[in-house]
């Protein structure tokens, strides 16, 4: 995954009922977590989090 990518997060890590799908703006490689990925959706809402819980959209 990279910045600009179109991807959605699972809802065991937003806490919602639903995937959420947003854009790729962040992507970091964490020294305890590995990779981790950040989110904005449509709303602004920014999600984060470790790369298992991404998909491409």
């Amino acid at each position: 995954m990279k910045i600009g990518d179109k991807a959605i997060v699972d809802p065991k890590l937003t806490g919602l009922d639903v995937w959420i799908e947003g854009e790729v703006i962040d992507v970091e490689n964490n020294p305890f977590k590995g990779i981790v990925i950040a989110i904005k959706d449509k709303l602004g809402r920014i999600f984060f989090g470790e790369e298992k819980y991404f998909k491409l959209a």
